[in-house]
């Protein structure tokens, strides 16, 4: 969701752009200009020291005359490694025997992406197994599956963010250079593997290991199905057509695949029998902290709905179980920031817009532009 909230920041700038009139002239390049003034305005908002909008644009203003064309293709040359690294990787991959292909393997950067993940889960969840997380070795002694298979799931996760980084971001044809094509190999190599079988090898592991059961398959189907719907909402909104209210709910919902996975796994690691209870209640629990985490105009009767699914659920646990998973609530809300009495945060619901095109007339009054020139 980090891409479709970068995404989103971007088409919001166009938006205020064109009412300015800011908005390049009709061309055969007018959506890469528009996206490319978008970002450059949203990169003169951001902070940077003491510097204020008037001592941006006068730098802007003194050292643009000295930027050409050379300069820029010198430091492209110096920092836009990716194609590099893309002609390297794609290399690998074609030069790779099928055994190598079949393989999970997990890179040092997923696994250290993986670890706060981890910490959670092992936090929030062992105490629906009754396992104490103050016990080294609860812990230690299913690491070594349960961090190898968050750190997969990382891993193509981020191969997915890699994936719309480069669609959202392709030039144009006529921008366009030979090395260029070894990109959009890539793209539809990185493509068709998650589109075909992400998690081959990553099950291939839980079945030689004896762990594998229906339930597991089932959710990596569904985190397969979330990242089809993150690269069709994220190109939906860079080609500005529709997105779909139902599509976003779903990937809300599915996006918590990963918690569900290592639960379940936990429980085939222990010889337990799986709390159909215990899952549906964490399955709303995480969907509460996904919605306060990516929505922000989220309309209430689903919170409200889900919120009274969930203190109903609450009041089926264990009465020692549902104080510790509260208590352990609150400690998460307040290590990300979040003061709070109610165990999941608190809502913020926007008050309800009658007439936009007032309610935009006087935002963009209350905004004071400065111009470039």
């Amino acid at each position: 969701m980090e891409e479709l909230k970068k995404l989103e920041e971007v088409q919001r700038m166009i938006t205020l752009m064109e009412s300015h009139a800011l908005l390049s002239p009709s061309s055969s390049d007018k959506h890469h200009s528009n996206r490319f003034l978008a970002n450059l305005f949203l990169l003169l908002i951001q902070q940077c020291g003491d510097l204020d909008f008037k001592d941006k644009l006068t730098l802007i203003n003194q050292h643009l005359p000295k930027i050409s064309g050379s300069f820029l293709e010198e430091a492209s040359l110096l920092f836009n490694l990716e194609e590099a690294v893309l002609q390297t990787e794609s290399k690998r991959i074609a030069n790779s025997n099928s055994d190598l292909e079949d393989m999970a393997l997990v890179g040092l950067d997923a696994m250290q992406r993986a670890n706060s993940t981890l910490e959670d889960f092992c936090r929030s969840y062992f105490m629906f197994h009754e396992m104490d997380i103050n016990k080294p070795q609860s812990i230690f002694k299913y690491l070594p599956l349960l961090s190898f298979t968050e750190s997969y799931i990382y891993q193509m996760d981020g191969l997915n963010e890699k994936i719309v980084n480069m669609q959202t971001s392709r030039v144009g044809a006529v921008e366009r250079k030979p090395h260029m094509e070894v990109s959009e190999r890539w793209i539809g190599k990185l493509i068709d593997m998650l589109k075909n079988d992400p998690f081959g090898p990553l099950v291939g592991q839980l079945q030689h290991h004896g762990l594998l059961t229906e339930r597991i398959n089932e959710e990596l189907r569904f985190g397969q199905e979330y990242w089809d719907l993150e690269r069709k909402l994220c190109s939906a909104l860079v080609n500005q057509t529709e997105i779909l209210v139902e599509d976003v709910m779903r990937a809300v919902h599915l996006k918590s695949f990963d918690y569900r996975v290592l639960n379940l796994l936990l429980y085939q690691l222990r010889g337990e029998k799986v709390n159909d209870v215990h899952m549906e209640f964490l399955s709303i629990s995480e969907f509460l902290v996904e919605v306060s985490d990516d929505l922000f105009d989220y309309e209430a009767k689903y919170i409200a709905e889900a919120e009274e699914k969930y203190s109903s659920l609450l009041k089926t646990l264990d009465p020692q179980l549902s104080t510790n998973y509260q208590r352990r609530c609150e400690e998460a809300t307040k290590e990300g920031g979040k003061m709070s009495g109610y165990p999941l945060g608190t809502w913020n619901i926007p008050p309800a817009i009658v007439d936009e095109e007032l309610y935009r007339s006087n935002w963009l009054n209350s905004e004071s532009v400065v111009p470039l020139g």
